[in-house]
């Protein structure tokens, strides 16, 4: 896959182009190796003033990820989605990362991991309910949101921590892995499979409910739990359906929005 990266922010394309190489590098050296599939991020450049979602002209690969300065998605880092035609796009927002402290590579990488993983964001794999394991649910096939806290240097470059395969098999396996950083908490734990490190999230499609819900809950969220768009639908074998399907999450500045059913990847 060759993801199209469009520069219609403030940053130079030569500041852009090293972050690129240490994404590039990151998804070659310490992604594609436990995964087996990968990516390269190319910056392309721009077809008009400003992005259109459904013609996407800047495209010149499978992909297209912009760096915007104007967000449109209220208080969210950056998002991934597909337009009408099924091509799968996204946004980084480096203005609102600088006003919250944060990188925007971390967020960059962030998207273009999770691009990767699920690059139509339909994939759903059975496991365990947070709060009642018994309880089989589908979480979301996210490659970052359960460390998104979590991030670590390439080239000097700031980039997102992932999860490894075995973070989506109920039971832990010994010597397994779970994720790329494998940080202990002050107990010496590290993260277990479909869990949430501090600061992070999942969401997930509960058949009982018959509706998708992210965890940690709204009222316990950390604050950098993100915006998602939820589809009516699980992924596979369920049909996607365009109902709307409003729901609630906590954002970074306490900030609450309703949003539509249709699931975005949004950090």
């Amino acid at each position: 896959m060759i993801i199209s990266i469009i520069n219609h922010s403030k940053e130079k394309d030569e500041e852009v182009q090293r972050v690129i190489r240490a994404i590039n590098r990151q998804l070659e050296q310490d992604f594609e190796p436990y995964w087996s599939f990968g990516a390269s991020l190319r910056l392309e450049g721009k077809a008009g003033p400003t992005p259109n979602k459904q013609q996407l002209a800047d495209m010149r690969g499978d992909a297209v990820l912009y760096l915007w300065d104007t967000i449109d998605v209220e208080d969210a880092l950056g998002y991934h989605d597909t337009n009408n035609a099924g091509i799968p796009y996204g946004f980084v927002f480096p203005k609102l990362s600088e006003e919250l402290g944060e990188k925007w590579s971390v967020t960059l990488s962030h998207e273009a991991l999770e691009l990767v993983g699920d690059a139509q964001a339909n994939l759903l794999v059975q496991g365990p309910h947070p709060e009642t394991p018994n309880k089989a649910v589908f979480h979301w096939f996210e490659m970052c949101d359960a460390v998104q806290s979590e991030s670590y240097k390439v080239d000097g470059v700031d980039v997102s921590n992932f999860v490894l395969p075995l973070y989506f098999t109920e039971g832990e396996q010994q010597t397994g892995r779970n994720d790329f950083l494998g940080r202990a908490d002050k107990q010496g734990r590290t993260l277990a499979s479909f869990g949430v490190k501090p600061g992070g999230y999942i969401g997930f499609y509960d058949p009982q409910i018959k509706d998708h819900t992210t965890w940690p809950p709204e009222e316990d969220a950390p604050d950098r739990l993100r915006l998602k768009r939820q589809a009516k639908a699980g992924r596979g074998s369920l049909i996607r359906m365009g109902e709307q399907n409003a729901i609630r999450v906590k954002l970074a500045r306490d900030k609450k929005i309703a949003v539509p059913a249709r699931r975005v990847s949004v950090r």
